[in-house]
C-alpha cells in the first residue's frame, strides 16, 4: 500500500470514529470516501453598478486618490478605492473619466493634504486645465481584518473577514462647491479548510480588502451617479477664428450638430459669512450664442449666432 493510499484510509477510519462530532463535515451515504480537497469559499461580491441612460453631453469627471485614514494598509487602500470607483463610474457609460495620472500632474500631491478634501482653488484649476465638470474624492475612515475559525484536530477551518467604511464627496470643478457627500460600509469574508493537513492554507490576500472596499463603494454608487447627472455640463472655448469657435469637447462628449450653446463668464463667488465656505457662484453674463456645426474626435466646431467678445477660456454651456 502506498503512503497516499494509507493516509486516505487512515483519514476514513478517523472520520468514522468521530462521526457526529459538531462541525465535522459529513461524507454521506454511510461509506468511507476519499476526502475532497478543501476549497476556499467566500462571501458573494457586491452587485455591479448597472449601466444608466444618460441624456445630453457627458460630464468629464476626475477621481482623486482616496485618503486612507485607517492604520491599515498604508497608501494601497486609497489607491484601490479610487481604482474601484473609477471602474464603476466608467461602467455606467454616462461619464468620461479622466485618468488619475493627469489629475496628479495638475493637482500635485500637496493639494489634497491628509483630509482628502479639494479646496475651491484646486477644483477650479483642475476644471480649467483638464476641462473637468466634477471631482470625486473621499477617504477610508475604517478598515480592519479579523481572523476566526475552528480547530478539531484533523479538521480545521480558518475564516478571515475584512470590514471597512468609505466616505465620498463630489465637488463642482467650476466653482469648488461641495455637491454631494455620502458613505458606505462593506464586508467580505473568506474561508479555508484543512483535513489532515490536506486542503488550503489561507494567508492574508490583498483581494480580501479590495472586495470589502468594492462592497462599501457599491452601497453609495446609485446615489453618486444620480447626483453627478444633475451637474450641468460645461466646456470651454479653445480657439476663435472669425465666426468659427472651437470647443474643447470631442465626439465622446455627445454634442450634436444643431445644438445651441451660450458663452458666458464666471459669476461672482458666493461665500457663507459664518463658515467662509464657498457656496457657489452667480450666473455670469452671457456674451454670445453658438450653434454646433461639426463634431471631431477631440473638439467641436461651432458658428457664432449672436454676440461678440468671445475669448479663449470662456465657459460654454447648453442653452436651456
Amino acid at each position: 500500500m502506498t503512503f497516499k493510499a494509507w493516509k486516505i484510509w487512515t483519514l476514513a477510519a478517523l472520520l468514522a470514529a468521530v462521526w457526529g462530532c459538531a462541525g465535522m463535515p459529513s461524507l454521506g451515504g454511510g461509506q468511507a470516501q476519499k476526502p475532497a480537497q478543501a476549497q476556499v469559499t467566500q462571501a458573494p461580491a457586491a452587485a455591479p453598478v448597472r449601466q444608466v441612460t444618460h441624456k445630453g453631453p457627458k460630464l468629464r469627471v476626475g477621481v482623486v486618490d482616496f485618503v486612507n485614514k485607517s492604520s491599515y494598509g498604508a497608501g494601497r487602500l486609497g489607491t484601490s478605492a479610487s481604482d474601484i470607483l473609477t471602474t464603476e463610474l466608467f461602467k455606467t457609460g454616462a461619464f468620461i473619466v479622466v485618468e488619475r495620472a493627469q489629475l496628479r500632474r495638475v493637482l500635485g500631491e500637496q493639494s489634497l493634504g491628509q483630509s482628502g478634501a479639494v479646496n475651491p482653488e484646486t477644483a477650479a484649476q483642475a476644471g480649467k486645465v483638464l476641462g473637468l465638470n466634477a471631482l470625486v474624492t473621499g477617504s477610508i475612515s475604517q478598515f480592519g481584518v479579523s481572523t476566526g475559525g475552528a480547530d478539531y484536530g484533523i479538521y480545521k477551518q480558518k475564516v478571515q473577514t475584512a470590514k471597512c467604511a468609505v466616505d465620498v464627496r463630489v465637488v463642482d470643478a467650476t466653482t469648488g462647491q461641495l455637491l454631494f457627500a455620502d458613505s458606505g460600509k462593506g464586508e467580505f469574508q473568506r474561508k479555508a479548510q484543512e483535513i489532515l493537513g490536506m486542503g488550503t492554507r489561507a494567508g492574508y490576500d490583498e483581494t480580501l480588502g479590495q472586495e470589502a472596499l468594492r462592497s462599501a463603494i457599491t452601497k453609495f454608487m446609485d446615489n453618486l451617479v444620480q447626483k453627478l447627472q444633475t451637474v450641468e455640463w460645461s466646456g470651454a472655448v479653445a480657439m476663435v477664428t472669425g465666426t468659427d469657435v472651437y470647443i474643447n469637447a470631442g465626439r465622446d462628449v455627445g454634442l450634436n450638430p444643431g445644438d445651441v450653446l451660450v458663452v458666458q463668464t464666471l459669476g461672482q463667488e458666493i461665500i457663507d459669512p459664518q463658515t467662509k465656505v464657498l457656496l457657489g457662484r452667480t450666473r455670469g453674463a452671457v456674451k454670445a450664442e453658438l450653434m454646433v456645426t461639426q463634431i471631431e474626435e477631440r473638439f467641436t466646431i461651432s458658428k457664432v449666432r449672436s454676440g461678440t467678445g468671445i475669448q479663449i477660456g470662456d465657459m460654454v454651456r447648453i442653452k436651456k
